[in-house]
């Protein structure tokens, strides 16, 4: 019999279908076995599942925010992996724009000659190379970039040079000439960057974000950055988020920021869409479900 399947938090005609073509049958919640869930925020999430509800696919990748709900009673998936192609290409956007000052030069009214070096030949470290750093390490592949991956347990990294465990990440500071952080929001990332790390990066190292705010102590990126201790830093994110008006970052001619578009909402919808297809498959067919969270761990 196949799998009722409620999707929520409003009527959703694109993924009510790929339930159905995926072997689900859309279900009021109160009859249903597992959830859908496509609204980022938790704030409209049900206060109660019904007890029958065993699995539940929620729309993120990263479920810092989501903590509170997700427990042991049930499995939960998320996103994870994904948004991928979508995040890693706008990272090769963010370090081609450093490695070629794009920034510095956009804010410039004269001309001059800003240290241009070509990406090709550099070394990019990918602190959490999951499916994000994956898909960077293809994107980078044509350059001749040697890839150094940071990964939980250390395990080898198709396409990097080498690959450290997490315990080993000190390692890469000094060594990178470009540190890509891609790693999740947890409890024991959280100012993953600060000071001493950002002391012992490389003079004209960049740092890039596209994972969480939080990773990055931003009081002493800020001191950094004005201090010249690194040549620069591209976020995708950061903390706080949004970052207000008038904040030292945004006026730091060393800092690009955007504004949280890695993965913009046409392309989330779509990668959603695959996501939910996907694991409603799996679920109706009883195999192993992708993006499981790990409670111990965090994501």
């Amino acid at each position: 019999m196949a799998p009722r399947v409620h999707v929520g938090p409003d009527p959703d005609p694109e993924l009510e279908a790929v339930v159905t073509a995926a072997g689900g049958r859309p279900a009021p919640l109160e009859q249903a076995e597992a959830v859908v869930w496509a609204d980022s925020q938790p704030d409209r999430f049900p206060a109660r599942l019904p007890e029958a509800v065993r699995w539940v696919q929620l729309p993120s990748a990263g479920v810092e925010s989501w903590t509170g709900i997700v427990d042991r009673d049930r499995v939960w998936t998320s996103a994870t992996g994904a948004y991928a192609p979508q995040v890693a290409e706008h990272t090769l956007a963010l370090l081609l724009a450093c490695a070629r000052r794009l920034a510095e030069c956009a804010r410039e009214q004269t001309w001059t000659a800003p240290d241009v070096v070509p990406l090709a030949g550099s070394t990019v470290a990918i602190v959490g190379a999951g499916g994000i750093g994956r898909d960077l390490i293809g994107l980078l592949a044509p350059l001749g970039v040697e890839v150094v991956a940071v990964t939980r347990r250390g395990h080898p990294v198709e396409g990097a040079a080498r690959t450290l465990p997490a315990d080993r990440v000190d390692e890469v500071w000094p060594e990178a000439r470009f540190v890509v952080l891609a790693a999740p929001a947890t409890a024991a990332t959280r100012h993953l960057v600060g000071a001493p790390q950002l002391a012992a990066m490389r003079r004209d190292a960049w740092l890039v974000n596209i994972a969480r705010g939080s990773l990055v102590d931003t009081g002493a990126l800020v001191e950094a950055l004005a201090a010249g201790e690194i040549a620069g830093a591209a976020l995708d994110v950061t903390d706080p988020e949004p970052l207000p008006d008038g904040h030292p970052l945004w006026s730091e001619p060393r800092a690009l920021i955007t504004p949280h578009v890695a993965n913009p909402p046409a392309s989330w919808k779509r990668s959603l869409v695959e996501r939910v297809r996907e694991n409603v498959a799996r679920y109706a067919a009883g195999e192993p479900l992708a993006g499981v969270i790990d409670l111990d761990a965090g994501y």
